[in-house]
């Protein structure tokens, strides 16, 4: 755990572009705020390991919105219902509920479909915030912060030695 706050840290210090630590925590709240053994999560996983998107940031978001999942459950699962009990979408779901390829989606699923369409309408959101926080973090705090007593005592422990490590 100690190695991979290390690496995030040491993302957040590095010349990695405030855009693509975002998308990486986007990627990383997508896949988990969504059911894990799902075929979509298997292209977002592809698309982190395509583009390149920093895989601490990802796999901490990850982590983080896998413990909100179990919280927004519920939420998930009223709004999938909602969706796919709408009366005018019905011949929509039944279309694809009869071809395979829609039915090993999962979509029929009140938690699939709900937690997708509601992680997919907060992306942007966490996208901005997220580039936002890092951009005020290297502007400001990060000099602010190294500068504080308790900072550099942990240069003097065990984390800063992983750290200093991994920067090379």
């Amino acid at each position: 755990m100690l190695t991979l706050l290390a690496k995030f840290l040491r993302a957040l210090n590095s010349e990695t572009g405030a855009w693509a630590l975002a998308f990486a925590f986007v990627l990383g709240m997508i896949m988990g705020l969504t059911p894990l053994w799902r075929v979509h999560n298997l292209l977002i996983l592809l698309i982190a390991l395509l583009f390149r998107v920093n895989l601490t940031g990802f796999i901490l978001s990850f982590l983080l919105f896998s413990g909100f999942a179990y919280l927004l459950d519920p939420l998930f699962h009223q709004f999938g219902f909602a969706i796919l009990s709408a009366e005018s979408w019905q011949p929509v779901w039944q279309s694809m509920y009869d071809s395979a390829f829609w039915r090993a989606l999962q979509f029929h699923h009140t938690i699939t479909i709900g937690s997708i369409v509601i992680s997919l309408a907060f992306a942007p959101v966490l996208a901005g915030v997220s580039f936002w926080i890092i951009s005020q973090y290297r502007r400001r705090i990060q000099r602010w912060f190294n500068q504080l007593r308790i900072v550099q005592a942990l240069k003097a422990n065990r984390f800063w030695a992983i750290y200093s490590n991994l920067r090379g």
